[in-house]
């Protein structure tokens, strides 16, 4: 994600970040590269050049070219003014009313159906809410049928009427619907169409007007750059909703609705999603993405992914075992399988300071853990206890079962016992040691 606008930015930036002669006029050179790489990126020109404008009046007030570091001055500039082109501070979502009504619109394939799953299952999951799902889209049943799947793999509740072609209603039966079952948050799925039209912009006024919803989200595909501008000036104009999401913005997005869309409609970005999976949905923090964007990584969040995935019992119960000296394989795939739902692995990677240019290029698996795992699978119960008594004839079998060799098996073996030595040595501090461990065996 905005790996285009990263190495643009930084080309851009790279004469001010040496010890080279810092003066006016490289300064102005700089900022004319930078507007060139938000242009590129599919920023519009004018708020591209207002951008570039202001860090240079702000360059000019805070005495840049007789600072002892004018470079990391500079950087900070820009990094502060992207800050607060894609808004300056993170807002989650309206939670207040009972129940709490959350409005979905879009144009069709900008991911609306699947990010109101990803919405309920991160209510659900992070603040303990019991979410319905509704399903508006009365002109494509595959829409219906594709929220109750979804529904489904999150084990949340989906209302849908097929025997009426009115989304005001079902809106409305669903809202009472959830009322009397329990639920506190309906979060409703509309139509979209290829592009805006009248009868469109009708209908899904029609349905805000009816229920009044909490909180209304433009869902958009960040893929499509301007146009994506443009659509949500034109969806605001009409439902003057509250905030933006972001889709796909795991794939080869160039990032100008990211960058534009806060100054179009004066809306903040809430949330993105950052790949299919259903936990794939991050509240929108502009400084975290503004840090990412200038390659400085994004540790806080990591942190944040990581403490998500830790359990304090399962924590002691390991430490136990580590002293005792009976951490065995089923342990370490547990550690695997928390690591795994962190995230994907190039996203995670991009995280870390000054890792995205370093790997770039580089095609980062997602099942990296992959022949570790088949590994594992392949020996029996005491085998993965006591890996000690995994002699040559149970390394072909485990070899053979999990489509690897044996020399693979053994240099698992090995590194296992290694990892194991050294987990003892420094008790207390073991989770971190272990995670950067298990980057080397991948």
């Amino acid at each position: 994600m905005f790996d285009s606008l990263s190495d643009k930015l930084d080309k851009a930036l790279h004469v001010l970040k040496g010890h080279g002669q810092i003066t006016e006029i490289n300064v102005a050179e700089t900022l004319k590269e930078v507007r060139r790489a938000l242009v590129d990126a599919d920023v519009n020109y004018k708020i591209a050049k207002d951008f570039t404008s202001t860090v240079k009046e702000r360059a000019m007030g805070q005495d840049v070219l007789s600072s002892l570091k004018p470079g990391q001055l500079m950087v900070k500039l820009v990094k502060d003014e992207l800050t607060t082109l894609m808004g300056g501070d993170a807002e989650g979502v309206n939670l207040s009313g009972n129940p709490t009504v959350i409005l979905m619109s879009g144009l069709q394939g900008s991911g609306k159906t699947t990010f109101s799953g990803k919405l309920a299952n991160y209510l659900k999951t992070k603040k303990t809410k019991k979410p319905l799902l509704v399903a508006c889209d009365v002109y494509r049943p595959a829409a219906i049928d594709q929220l109750h799947v979804v529904g489904d793999q999150i084990k949340v509740d989906v209302y849908s009427d097929r025997e009426t072609n009115d989304p005001v209603k079902i809106s409305q039966d669903a809202i009472a619907h959830a009322k009397a079952n329990g639920h506190n948050v309906v979060i409703i799925d509309t139509a979209g169409r290829l592009a805006v039209d009248e009868a469109m912009m009708t209908e899904i006024s029609n349905i805000h007007k009816a229920i009044q919803p909490q909180e209304t989200l433009f869902v958009v595909d960040s893929m499509t750059g301007q146009d994506a501008v443009n659509t949500a000036k034109a969806f605001n104009d009409t439902l003057n909703f509250d905030g933006v999401v972001l889709t796909k913005l795991d794939g080869d997005t160039r990032g100008g609705a990211a960058l534009s869309i806060k100054t179009v409609v004066n809306k903040p970005i809430k949330f993105i999603g950052t790949g299919e999976k259903m936990d794939a949905i991050d509240v929108f923090y502009p400084s975290r993405m503004a840090d990412r964007i200038l390659g400085m990584g994004d540790v806080v969040s990591l942190v944040e992914r990581a403490q998500e995935q830790f359990d304090e019992e399962e924590a002691r119960k390991l430490q136990k075992k580590i002293a005792k000296n009976q951490f065995g394989f089923d342990d370490f795939l547990k550690q695997i399988q928390q690591v795994k739902k962190m995230g994907s692995m190039k996203d995670l990677m991009g995280m870390i300071p000054g890792a995205g240019k370093a790997l770039k290029g580089l095609d980062i698996d997602d099942d990296a853990f992959k022949g570790i795992e088949a590994i594992i699978h392949s020996m029996t119960p005491a085998e993965r206890s006591e890996p000690k008594i995994i002699n040559a004839s149970r390394k072909k079998r485990i070899s053979k079962g999990s489509g690897t060799s044996v020399q693979e098996v053994n240099q698992l073996l090995k590194q296992f016992g290694q990892m194991s030595k050294m987990m003892k040595m420094m008790q207390g501090g073991g989770g971190r040691k272990m995670m950067q461990m298990m980057q080397q065996m991948r």
